[in-house]
């Protein structure tokens, strides 16, 4: 780990400078521009270091190690926009050595992952490991927002059957819920307009704003505050699927607002989809962007459901609510036999290198690994550590690096050799 730490330290930091998430598409650079060149620099540095490297259209990119079957790492390199309540810069690339972190958006998710991957490789390239399989570590640029990427490749390129994501938790993932994000419409009129919040809707709203009379008492005691003709409030952002995490800025605004009606229905379970549960967890709903029209309201929701039920199951509880509603991102759920060779190797891995005999996990997050007919996420977040997936400051630590090195490139050799 020794010979290669310093390098990887400094590409995670370099590759955090390019802000990746999407923006507006320009000539072969279907995500924007930052998208473009992040891609661009990981597969540099990729061949730089000795292998061979395919981008395709700057959808996404490929490295190449080995020949045979083929065995698929998936990480991604855009990222969500920085959002607000940053003490560091969010493209700095920050090398914090007192406090051993590396700072900015992606050092988690997912780009120090992606490096240390790369790295794993180069490892075991260079102790002269032949891995008995083709191993094809893909870089998508669309992860965070529809997962084009993924289907580019998948007319493009071909998609291994088994691998893995490093864009998740630990000790392994066997399991995903079902994702379903859906515009809900409100036919509301009112004193009031411009009201609108969130940048994604797999973030926790953490800022909402709308012009509105002003009401001092009030505002004081939902927290909210006058700023510049608008009344606005400020919350937390998390991940879409652990809401709970955050402060959504939306509800305290609905109830300044007095649209307790809408507020029900998508902050206190009257969505009639309160309560479902199975053993990979409890639904859950983050209503994360609202936008006022001359028509109305509209709410984008991030809704994660357990993952034995299915969309239509969902969508059925959701017209229960007669609220009229449009869906515009959905993903199945992935199941894997937690006793399947895939996740016993991985779990196996894991409970060797960390000293630990944990049990594999399911989690609301969607991961690359649904992307594949087999696939599992693998890591890097744990069990009680402080996440800053999706928030302000994000961060990888020094130790969180040297330990997902060591636990990568020995889950690439396992599965692999």
């Amino acid at each position: 780990m020794r010979t290669y730490f310093d390098d990887i330290v400094k590409n995670i930091s370099q590759i955090i400078r390019f802000n990746s998430s999407e923006a507006p598409a320009k000539e072969g650079m279907p995500f924007g521009e930052g998208a473009a060149k992040c891609l661009e620099f990981y597969l540099s540095l990729a061949s730089f270091l000795g292998f061979k490297t395919a981008n395709y259209d700057n959808y996404v990119g490929e490295v190449t190690f080995g020949s045979g079957e083929e065995f698929a790492v998936l990480a991604h390199l855009d990222v969500v926009p920085e959002g607000s309540g940053w003490t560091h810069d969010p493209f700095g690339g920050e090398i914090d050595v007192e406090n051993r972190k590396i700072w900015g958006r992606g050092a988690m998710d997912d780009k120090g992952p992606a490096i240390i991957a790369l790295y794993a490789l180069k490892a075991l390239k260079d102790e002269g490991f032949r891995p008995s399989r083709k191993i094809k570590l893909i870089l998508g640029c669309n992860e965070e927002s529809g997962w084009a990427c993924i289907d580019h490749y998948n007319k493009v390129a071909h998609m291994p059957e088994e691998g893995i994501s490093p864009d998740a938790d630990f000790p392994v993932i066997y399991a995903e819920k079902g994702i379903l994000h859906v515009k809900a419409f409100f036919p509301v009129k009112g004193s009031f307009s411009g009201l609108k919040g969130g940048d994604r809707v797999n973030m926790v709203c953490d800022y909402c704003e709308v012009k509105a009379p002003y009401d001092a008492k009030r505002a004081k005691a939902l927290g909210l505050a006058f700023e510049d003709g608008r009344i606005v409030s400020r919350g937390k952002s998390a991940h879409g699927s652990t809401p709970d995490k955050g402060r959504n800025a939306i509800l305290p605004m609905l109830e300044y607002l007095g649209l307790d009606d809408i507020a029900d229905l998508l902050f206190r379970g009257k969505f009639a989809l309160a309560g479902l549960e199975d053993e990979t967890g409890k639904l859950t709903l983050s209503p994360d962007v609202i936008e006022q029209t001359e028509d109305g309201i509209f709410v984008t929701c991030d809704i994660r459901y357990p993952a034995t039920y299915t969309q239509e199951h969902i969508e059925s509880a959701i017209k229960e609510s007669g609220v009229s509603y449009e869906v515009v991102h959905a993903q199945a759920p992935l199941y894997n036999d937690r006793q399947s060779k895939l996740i016993s190797t991985l779990l196996g891995v894991y409970n060797e290198v960390c000293g630990t005999d944990l049990e594999p996990i399911a989690i609301g997050g969607g991961t690359y690994a649904r992307a594949l007919k087999y696939g599992a996420a693998f890591g890097p977040e744990e069990e009680g550590e402080e996440s800053t997936i999706h928030q302000a400051n994000e961060y990888i630590t020094f130790d969180k690096i040297e330990k997902c090195f060591n636990i990568y490139k020995l889950a690439i050799e396992r599965l692999t050799k």
